[in-house]
């Protein structure tokens, strides 16, 4: 049987990395949301790029120095933050190694969610949708939640997608522990061996599917949750990127969490070029948690 290994409360503090651009409202909107709804500390890290935003251009272009670019970041990160209704802190830095300044942050406020945005078909956005996202999700010792949607409110649809690796596990257990209440889909997509796929047929997928579903019983059985956690499960055939993705639109899924090392497929979907195809293709948000043992 496993316990929950960390603290059976909610984040106290969430660290947003943000370039004060646009295409992180969407993150910024989250992350407001989630600090008032788990009372939590919101800690905002700007990563100061004067190509990010007008006023940053303009000073930078005029020769203005390092000091009244951080006054320009700073007055309009607090002009963003000015209506979030919990503790609020700001930080700008000026780094050229994004994730290790975010690596660093999070670790010197003792911040328990590091949250950041994405965007696509720009620099930033394939920036961030491979290098930055896949170092963060390799390193940071803490969940990292990925935005992809606008906060309508409080994530009601869930899924964990699972592959019943210890790293699954930890990943289910961060999910119930920051949404109690909440009823969570866990999610497996078995792919059938290639030495299969010849004679393929409904009634061998029918088996397979069978045989994944008491995988998936025996993995929650031997996964101690709390009193009243509210679970259903979904076994489906196919390749993740694909099966996880249409799930996700036809059920309007909200959040999807992942384990951010595990067996077979998770492991190499999160460290290799399936991340960015899950990162790009799901049509929601996405909190990639660290395995504890992972952690160095």
């Amino acid at each position: 049987m496993t316990t929950i290994a960390s603290s059976d409360t909610a984040p106290r503090r969430l660290l947003l990395a943000t370039d004060l651009s646009a295409r992180c409202d969407r993150a910024l909107d989250q992350a407001s949301q989630l600090a008032e709804e788990w009372s939590a500390e919101l800690i905002a890290l700007n990563i100061l790029d004067p190509t990010a935003s007008p006023d940053q251009v303009l000073a930078w272009a005029s020769g203005t120095g390092d000091e009244q670019l951080l006054r320009v970041a700073r007055q309009q990160l607090a002009r963003d933050l000015k209506t979030v209704k919990v503790p609020v802190k700001l930080y700008i830095s000026r780094s050229k190694d994004v994730p290790a300044t975010i690596r660093r942050m999070a670790a010197e406020t003792q911040s328990d969610v590091v949250v950041t945005g994405v965007s696509r078909n720009e620099t930033l956005g394939r920036f961030l949708l491979g290098s930055t996202v896949e170092k963060l999700a390799r390193s940071l010792p803490i969940p990292l939640l990925v935005v992809h949607n606008r906060a309508y409110g409080p994530y009601r649809r869930i899924v964990v997608a699972t592959d019943f690796s210890e790293s699954s596990r930890h990943a289910l257990l961060a999910a119930v522990r920051f949404f109690p209440g909440r009823e969570l889909i866990v999610y497996h997509a078995h792919t059938l061996s290639m030495a299969g796929l010849a004679d393929v047929s409904t009634r061998s997928s029918d088996v397979c599917v069978s045989i994944e579903d008491a995988e998936c019983a025996s993995f929650l059985s031997a996964t101690v949750l709390p009193e009243g956690t509210k679970l259903r499960t979904m076994v489906e055939d196919g390749a993740i990127e694909t099966t996880l993705t249409r799930y996700v639109r036809e059920h309007e899924i909200d959040l999807v969490v992942m384990g951010s090392h595990g067996n077979s497929g998770i492991m190499s979907l999160l460290l290799g070029s399936t991340a960015a195809k899950l990162l790009d293709w799901l049509p929601c948000d996405m909190l990639l948690v660290p395995d504890p043992r992972a952690r160095g």
